[in-house]
């Protein structure tokens, strides 16, 4: 027991010598401490700084918010504000919203941004999207190093130079500077000019502007649509809000793939143009009472109207389906339409036909306010009836009709 006692004694005298004996105390200098790394004030403030830097035009003011010795940042910085002044960007903010992930060791981190832009001339609404910014920290200020990436849009204005050319109601913007870019941009120029009075023969009413961006790569598309890899491909171009939004008055671009549309000739990407043209003039993307058959067949109707094209031609890939298994049972929908699957352009001259069976029952004008009554949500069978006297079942028909007809 004394034993016992006399360890215990020693244990507590350790303790008590520990605690009660004073050891010196160094602090950590100050320029040896942590530095915090997620400045979420201080991001915010290198926000706003590069938002004047655009609305005032001054490049150089933007490269200054890359990190020290990052000229692949500062490059990007400029780019963004003469990208923005070529594009005449209007109603600008950028709203520090939150951190989207652990910071890199070097310092990098990166965070949702609020952004809106406008280009004025051709959207009447600003667009609104979370955009991925990385910040650069160190212990004198935050910094900007890249804009882009995750799992939100990246718009093509802010992710490098992009060359610009522009009419009145028409705007190109391609990624990248240079003589090739500049090739690319008045190619697509001459296309959307083409597009409009295709589309104003059957819209005479609008005259709202085209905008069409053209990413470099297929790659570039998904990354700024949000997309994952490889989702658009064996797309030759799509319509969409550059926020991806589908609320009625949100602006309305087509983004082109070059690794499909270069496989054209010169009618085939016209035609492809004037279809999304159709896409924007109908603010497709906010008509989600219309069925797809409508939506595309409808835009390849006006595409196609004046192309001198037999339909066993245009068609010919929908009747060599109906010569091995038959007529379809019901109107192509969104599997049909789903690129991956290999047959969606089947899906597209199928739903062109259905329109062409529509116009030849009551006429162009029919066929336009059919197609304008789905959108303002009226019924499908009573759409029908209005503007051609028919039952779905008669439609139905009538197209399987036409198709194995087509396929004899």
């Amino acid at each position: 027991m004394a034993g016992l006692s006399l360890l215990l004694l020693v244990a507590v005298g350790l303790i008590s010598w520990s605690v009660l004996v004073p050891e010196s105390y160094v602090a950590t200098p100050p320029s040896e401490q942590p530095v915090e790394t997620v400045r979420p004030g201080e991001a915010a403030q290198a926000l706003s700084a590069l938002e004047d830097a655009v609305e005032s035009g001054d490049a150089a003011a933007a490269r200054a918010l890359a990190p020290a010795g990052d000229t692949v940042a500062g490059d990007l910085l400029a780019a963004v504000v003469g990208n923005a002044e070529a594009l005449r960007v209007t109603d600008l903010s950028m709203r520090y919203v939150d951190v989207t992930g652990a910071p890199a060791d070097d310092g990098r981190w990166s965070a949702a941004v609020d952004v809106t832009w406008r280009f004025a001339g051709y959207d009447d609404n600003a667009a609104r999207a979370e955009v991925v910014v990385t910040f650069a920290s160190d212990d004198a200020r935050v910094a900007i190093a890249g804009v882009g990436g995750g799992d939100r849009v990246a718009p093509l204005w802010m992710a490098g130079p992009v060359t610009v050319r522009r009419t009145r109601d028409v705007l190109v913007l391609v990624s990248d500077s240079g003589a090739a870019a500049e090739r690319v941009a008045e190619r697509y120029l001459r296309l959307g000019r083409a597009a409009r009075p295709v589309v104003r023969r059957v819209l005479p009413s609008w005259t709202g502007g085209l905008v069409l961006e053209v990413p470099s790569t297929q790659a570039e598309l998904d990354r700024t649509l949000a997309a994952e890899p490889g989702e658009y491909g064996g797309v030759a171009a799509v319509t969409a809000a550059p926020d991806l939004s589908n609320a009625p008055g949100a602006p309305v671009h087509v983004f082109l793939n070059p690794a499909e549309l270069d496989r054209l000739r010169s009618l085939g990407a016209q035609v492809v143009v004037s279809h999304e043209a159709t896409h924007v003039a109908t603010d497709a993307t906010s008509s989600v009472s219309v069925p797809q058959w409508l939506l595309e067949g409808f835009a390849d109707y006006v595409s196609l109207r004046d192309v001198d094209l037999p339909e066993t031609r245009a068609a010919a890939q929908v009747i060599a389906q109906v010569r091995e298994s038959g007529p379809p049972r019901a109107l192509p929908g969104a599997t049909e339409f789903d690129a991956s699957t290999g047959h969606a352009g089947a899906a597209y001259e199928a739903a062109w036909l259905a329109c062409r069976v529509l116009a030849d029952r009551g006429g162009e004008d029919a066929l336009v306010r059919f197609y304008d009554d789905l959108g303002e949500g009226v019924p499908l069978a009573q759409a029908l009836r209005d503007s051609f006297d028919w039952t779905e079942a008669e439609l139905l028909r009538a197209w399987r009709t036409r198709l194995s007809d087509l396929a004899a």
